[in-house]
């Protein structure tokens, strides 16, 4: 009976939370006024038919959907109980999921991303890993960049609340945000390209 009773439990969480925590995602970003900055260059980058890898830390993934501006990505999830919830909630927003971490799985995964980077796909991960250390990437990202030629594009999303002080995150300085602000870069190698226009989209 048990054994009944888990098997139901999951089944309700896989298949009724994914869309609830997506139309909760949409509804948030429908509530914030977003800043992009930094986009032009990974424009350009699509613009020019290439592919990227897009690294964003681990506890930022909340509205990163909203600040990917490429065709869909396959997303590295860990393979812990809440991933398949988290992989369902993603597939809704056009994303596919690669599922493996640096504790299980890792090394399956990080070929898969491989194949996939190497065949014209966007790939996403979190370079310091679900247990941390927190903001301390990992090689992993850094093999994969070099075994796919792909460009490394940091991705951070930071928010305050309407007119607070300062508060976020932006790729090489913090800066006073008000609202929601997303900060991209592009990394290949030693090369770093920011740029200084803003785009501005309101909910």
């Amino acid at each position: 009976m048990s054994d009944l009773i888990k098997s139901c439990e999951r089944w309700m969480k896989c298949s009724l939370l994914p869309p609830v925590g997506a139309a909760a995602i949409r509804a948030l970003s429908r509530s914030m006024c977003m800043d992009t900055r930094g986009h032009e260059a990974v424009d350009g980058l699509y613009r020019d038919g290439r592919n990227v890898i897009i690294a964003f830390w681990h506890a930022q993934q909340l509205m990163i959907p909203f600040g990917y501006r490429g065709p869909g990505a396959h997303v590295l999830i860990s393979r812990h109980g809440d991933g398949e919830i988290i992989a369902r909630i993603i597939a809704r927003f056009g994303h596919e999921s690669v599922r493996g971490s640096s504790t299980r799985g890792g090394a399956g995964a990080l070929r898969a991303l491989i194949k996939l980077g190497r065949s014209g796909r966007d790939v996403v991960v979190t370079p310091d890993g679900p247990k941390g250390p927190r903001h301390v990437a990992k090689l992993g990202v850094i093999h994969l960049a070099k075994a796919t030629g792909l460009p490394i594009v940091p991705l951070a999303f930071a928010c305050s609340k309407k007119n607070s002080s300062r508060a976020g995150i932006a790729t090489w300085s913090h800066s006073h945000f008000r609202k929601g602000r997303f900060s991209t870069a592009v990394r290949s190698g030693s090369l770093a390209k920011p740029t200084r226009r803003h785009s501005k989209r309101h909910a």
